[in-house]
């Protein structure tokens, strides 16, 4: 096993450990930084890819897709780097589908759902009592919160059950989870949950594509070089740190296995290399930090921590179109669903890339991630399909190119993919002919 002696190394070539290694790199230029990466790209939970289109190829993210103007700092790196934003599409009506398969399928036109009465009340005073907690959230350190200890000793499951009146709106709620977390409310500290709704700016911004909310705007690939640039999207920030850092810096395929560290000196160790170095950052996500093996052992509280923090699940899906036949029909795209045994999304966006691709985009998640991908890859896809002609109307069974994206899943970084050579192939719903 070779060894190589560096300053920092850093654990993660996502976005965390790309900036972390920029910020060492601007405090000091002379400092020798590594960093390792266990895929074989840069980008974390960032990643874009070409997609059969009706315009031929075009690029669609198939992690995190969408930032917003409160997310300051990457808002700057944007800047920094001369890229592109444009706006989520939200223009026609919005189906909300929440109730289970037999409720009424509402559309409205504007951010707040065609609720009752009573329901949008509820949902008033609900916000209004989270969002005064959040107000109290100290982000940097959540633990200094009054009453942390309280907050933190329930869920979400079990606040909304207290403080909502209606069960509409505890379903909203549970609805609002999956989508953001990708976890089921009772998986989740309450304390964690605000604030997460302090650091968006209140809990509505956490689920709108209003000015100010996370599903804002989406960054742009710009015309470039193949070296610079090879994948558009907002894996763009991640190519564009690694080039600024150097790619010599960036070693892919090595997954770190251990880390042992004593008063002097720390050894980061990988299946096929050792490197001894003055500071180690551990970027990586929390169950994929876990893994590694640590001398000695981290403190008590944060084993704790990693061993009760549960992965959201979130399985995403492209699909593109000849042409986007829900603006036609007076929609938006936007769907909110709560998944049933017959349909497994949760919400879709309108997708449609800047050069015009038209492409419908969305989630099953949580328990429905969990449920549906144990199942073929077919069938999730026909009873996406099923569920958007449904919603949308017969045009959306016919469809270019079906892609999906299980981030848990069992297929290598998570893709799997229908490609569907020319127009014209469709899932027809029942009774269609």
């Amino acid at each position: 096993m070779t060894e190589e002696t560096w300053d920092v190394v850093i654990v993660g070539a996502g976005l965390s450990g790309l900036s972390a290694a920029q910020t060492l790199r601007k405090r000091n230029g002379k400092l020798r930084i590594l960093i390792l990466e266990g895929k074989d790209r840069v980008g974390g939970r960032t990643v874009t890819q070409e997609l059969p289109a009706a315009h031929g190829i075009d690029r669609w993210d198939m992690g995190g897709q969408w930032v917003g103007s409160t997310q300051t700092y990457v808002m700057d790196l944007i800047q920094e780097f001369g890229l592109e934003v444009y706006t989520q599409y939200t223009t026609g009506k919005k189906v909300h589908h929440v109730g289970g398969p037999h409720a009424k399928v509402r559309t409205s036109s504007t951010s707040i759902p065609a609720l009752s009465t009573l329901v949008l009340l509820d949902l008033s005073q609900l916000v209004w009592k989270i969002d005064r907690l959040s107000s109290t959230v100290s982000v940097e350190d959540p633990m200094k919160t009054p009453n942390a200890q309280e907050l933190d000793s329930m869920t979400l499951h079990s606040y909304i059950e207290k403080h909502a009146w209606t069960e509409e709106m505890k379903e909203e709620m549970g609805v609002c989870s999956r989508v953001v977390f990708g976890m089921e409310p009772n998986q989740m500290s309450f304390l964690y949950f605000i604030m997460y709704a302090a650091a968006a700016g209140g809990v509505l911004c956490l689920l709108e594509s209003t000015p100010g909310s996370a599903q804002e705007f989406r960054v742009k690939t710009l015309d470039c070089t193949a070296a610079l640039c090879p994948q558009g999207g907002t894996q763009q920030l991640s190519e564009r740190l690694a080039q600024q850092i150097g790619r010599e810096s960036v070693r892919l395929g090595q997954a770190v296995t251990a880390i042992w560290q004593d008063a002097e000196r720390a050894k980061v160790m990988t299946a096929t290399h050792s490197y001894l170095c003055r500071a180690v950052i551990v970027t990586c996500p929390p169950h994929l930090a876990a893994k590694i093996h640590y001398q000695p052992a981290l403190p008590i509280q944060r084993e704790h921590l990693t061993q009760n923090m549960p992965v959201g699940h979130l399985m995403k899906f492209v699909i593109t179109y000849q042409m986007a036949f829900w603006r036609e029909k007076g929609y938006s795209g936007e769907i909110v669903a709560r998944p049933s045994a017959e349909c497994p999304l949760s919400v879709t966006f309108d997708g449609t890339s800047p050069s015009g691709s038209a492409a419908l985009v969305g989630f099953i998640s949580g328990v429905q991630a969990y449920n549906w991908s144990s199942r073929e890859l077919s069938e999730r896809r026909d009873a996406v399909i099923l569920s958007l002609v449904k919603y949308l109307g017969e045009e959306a069974a016919s469809y270019i190119h079906y892609e999906e994206k299980d981030p848990l899943g069992r297929h290598g970084d998570g893709h799997q993919v229908v490609w569907l050579h020319g127009w014209g192939n469709s899932v027809r719903s029942e009774g269609s002919p």
